[in-house]
């Protein structure tokens, strides 16, 4: 297991490296939770995420031998990028082998580095066991993503750094997947000040960690599915499991909905693009059930790298989740003046319309008949009630898309 001179070596070795991120002090999420929230900006990492870190530390720790050979990973992404990073900083050969379905702007940012790319599977434990024969066949140095000593002293500079800028936090909240992060700042944190508490975030949809923990002992998951792509892992890492068990105080999990909801309100209150990974923790801060009260509490955004196409309908999801993007399909009378009545709802209410569309063909519709599909800009959910109830009052029937 890492040691307290590990994270001290660390963390002299990446000092000319990375960038301290700041710790910004939130007042919408402190309102927002009854406590006092500080973001620990990892998503303004270089590579857009933390994982530079560990990947660096584990490089610059390599023998010449090694170097010459070069190394070799599994990544979906940030992990892939940090890895490419810190070889080609370091002038050595790289491979990176990602899942068929990683993102092309993942995929081309890596390259971009000088990483040859390989995809490979279908997720990334297919990719992983790909990459592991490639390990075999070159030789090459195997850069673990999380189930790794020097990745994990590596991350838990991320600790250091939050204790240093803010003495008196006393509970950090961390993204957990594959557990190398979770580890790295829950151990170091508490290396230097043990009555802190660190939490675990995991998505519903990929909590194999949350079910190790609950059965005692590692637990493969049969299927993971989740917006929060960079922690989308079946099974925890051995050595994050065992750290996780000793330094982590709690485990909690958050589902899809709440993540957007968090994504959402981080671009529009505090203006930071944030991946579903990297916004677990302030999903968990804004459900009723979390629970802390009045405390200190340092959330780590992990990483921003986002897909556009994603993010888009990421954007939505969330719009819609907090009731601000209503979609409606009603199949109306075709007649004149139809379209005007239900007009006159929507500028009554002052809900904005975005599209209208209408047509009088379609399997579902009969002679005298026309559907449309209208998109509206509504405030909340009380707001869409509103319309709703408006609309049934007025005889339109419809169905919420």
């Amino acid at each position: 297991m890492p040691t307290r001179n590990d994270y001290e070596a660390a963390r002299t070795t990446l000092a000319k490296v990375i960038h301290q991120t700041p710790l910004n002090y939130s007042h919408t999420f402190s309102t927002l939770s009854n406590n006092h929230i500080y973001l620990k900006l990892e998503n303004l990492q270089k590579t857009g995420s933390f994982k530079i870190r560990g990947a660096y530390n584990k490089i610059a720790g390599l023998s010449n031998s090694d170097r010459r050979r070069g190394v070799i990973a599994a990544s979906a992404g940030n992990h892939a990028q940090g890895v490419a990073f810190a070889a080609a900083m370091s002038r050595i050969p790289c491979t990176i082998v990602m899942p068929e379905g990683a993102t092309i702007a993942k995929a081309e940012a890596t390259a971009s580095y000088g990483a040859k790319v390989v995809l490979r599977g279908e997720n990334y434990d297919a990719a992983y066991q790909y990459a592991l024969q490639l390990q075999k066949a070159t030789r090459r140095t195997f850069v673990h993503a999380f189930d790794d000593e020097a990745v994990i002293a590596g991350q838990g500079t991320i600790a250091m750094e939050i204790l240093e800028q803010q003495p008196d936090i006393e509970v950090i909240l961390t993204p957990i997947g594959g557990g190398g992060l979770a580890a790295g700042v829950a151990q170091a944190a508490k290396m230097i000040k043990p009555d802190i508490q660190v939490i675990g975030v995991e998505a519903a949809g990929a909590a194999s960690m949350f079910a190790s923990l609950r059965a005692g002992h590692l637990q493969t998951l049969d299927f993971v599915e989740t917006i929060a792509d960079g922690i989308m892992v079946k099974r925890p890492g051995d050595i994050p499991f065992q750290l996780v068990k000793t330094y982590v105080d709690d485990v909690i999990t958050v589902t899809d909905d709440q993540i957007t909801k968090a994504m959402l309100l981080l671009m529009e209150r505090n203006k930071l693009v944030v991946e579903g990974a990297g916004a677990v923790g302030v999903a968990a801060i804004l459900e009723k059930s979390f629970p802390f009260r009045g405390k200190k509490i340092a959330i780590l955004l992990s990483g921003g790298n986002v897909d556009v196409n994603l993010l888009s309908k990421i954007l939505e999801r969330g719009l819609v989740e907090s009731g601000r993007y209503l979609r409606i399909v009603s199949t109306v009378p075709d007649r004149p003046g139809i379209l005007l009545a239900m007009a006159k709802i929507f500028a009554a209410e002052k809900s904005n319309v975005i599209s209208f569309n209408h047509h009088r063909k379609g399997e579902r519709l009969v002679l005298g008949q026309a559907e449309v599909e209208i998109i509206l800009e509504t405030r909340d959910r009380n707001h869409v009630e509103r319309i709703l109830k408006r609309l049934s009052e007025a005889g339109f029937s419809y169905t919420i898309r």
